[in-house]
């Protein structure tokens, strides 16, 4: 890789459990461009990329799915229980993730990027960084968080915790150290001084607000992008709009922005609707749609998912995915007309959009699926 001129470059790293996703999505609601290294190493070996048969020659056909897909669980229990295999793996699927986090960085239009990566600090990524951040929690929170997030014992948490080098070298080799102990209140205001501190021009930067109020007037939509700032006028808005079947709080809405974004539908300078969206392993997946009862259903829905596929564009969304429920579930022919088909996650063409429809799928939820770009990062060469 090299560095790229008119980028400013993050490295966001820390060991597992240390809060390395959400500090890269509340770099994102700041203004950067983000990358989660450790997916794209997950796609460069899925069926059809490059990475998929080398990994196959090398560790042979007993990986493989019913559905040809190499199980991630069984490759990982490999890789880390024995260190020449995770030493063979890493020489296979390193040198893609490098190539596919340097085409995103060629292709961001903003000029910070952060790039989160486990292993960052081991390998020559950290080369192209500015600025090195490292997530720090005790031991004991990351044995909590694998408890209760990922299903694992006590004794797996543990094992898994010890097999990475110790927390203490990558803080050593920090420039910035954000500490997360489970307050999202608190990391919000670490990561945002940190940015003010470490980013060029960041001090400088106008602050945004945004009035909730309830609509009047008939004028035009526009959309705009909710930040954590707005947490306060978030919480009662979907309180409102939802009738109180989703009473949020603040504490509940900065929770929720370490795992999406919201976009926020304005008429006559007034909000009028929201939909939670998150781009991940570029897939956008938008799963709350609220809207005023007495606005134009169709023209408020093509202003607001604009608005979410104007900045999934930013964040170079390959396909947009909508969990449509209630009224909006129906407008099968409204969906049409924005571009999305009525699907199912088993019959989108790409694996990490199967997965990613998978994890979101909500009860009673209707798929609606679009695809934003043909040229996929990690296409078979």
């Amino acid at each position: 890789m090299s560095n790229l001129p008119g980028k400013f470059i993050i490295g966001l790293t820390g060991n597992i459990a240390t809060g390395k996703s959400v500090v890269r999505r509340m770099l994102e609601h700041l203004g950067a461009y983000t990358i989660d290294a450790d997916t794209l190493a997950h796609r460069a070996y899925a069926k059809g990329a490059p990475g998929y048969q080398p990994v196959i020659d090398k560790f042979g056909k007993w990986l493989l799915n019913r559905e040809g897909e190499i199980d991630r669980k069984k490759l990982g229990n490999l890789a880390f229980s024995d260190g020449e295999a995770m030493r063979q793996l890493e020489e296979i699927i390193h040198p893609l993730v490098r190539q596919a986090t340097e085409l995103l960085i060629k292709r961001a239009s903003q000029p910070v990027v952060a790039i989160e990566a486990i292993k960052l600090l081991e390998g020559d990524l950290r080369t192209v960084c500015d600025s090195i951040w490292v997530t720090n929690a005790p031991e004991v929170i990351q044995v909590e968080r694998l408890m209760r997030k990922r299903g694992f014992t006590r004794e797996q948490a543990q094992e898994r915790i010890h097999l990475q080098s110790p927390q203490s070298q990558k803080v050593t080799m920090a420039n910035m150290v954000i500490t997360n102990t489970g307050s999202y209140d608190d990391l919000w205001k670490q990561v945002s001084e940190a940015w003010k501190e470490v980013v060029p021009g960041a001090k400088d930067a106008p602050a945004d607000t945004v009035t909730i109020k309830k609509p009047a007037g008939s004028g035009e939509f526009s959309a705009l992008r909710g930040k954590p700032k707005h947490a306060t006028s978030i919480a009662e808005l979907i309180t409102r709009l939802s009738k109180g079947k989703r009473k949020m709080n603040v504490d509940e809405v900065m929770e929720s922005f370490g795992d999406k974004a919201y976009m926020l539908l304005q008429m006559d300078a007034q909000v009028v609707g929201v939909a939670g969206w998150q781009v991940e392993n570029l897939v956008t997946r938008t799963t709350d749609i609220f809207l005023e009862d007495n606005l134009n259903p169709a023209k408020a829905l093509e202003t607001l998912i604009k608005g979410v596929e104007g900045a999934s564009a930013e964040l170079q969304s390959e396909a947009s995915l909508i969990f449509a429920v209630n009224d909006l579930a129906a407008q099968e022919a409204l969906w049409q007309k924005l571009g999305y088909e009525k699907r199912t996650p088993e019959s989108l063409a790409v694996q990490a959009w199967q997965e990613a429809a998978a994890e979101a799928t909500l009860a009673d939820s209707v798929l609606f699926f679009k695809q934003l770009r043909q040229d996929r990062v990690l296409r078979p060469i």
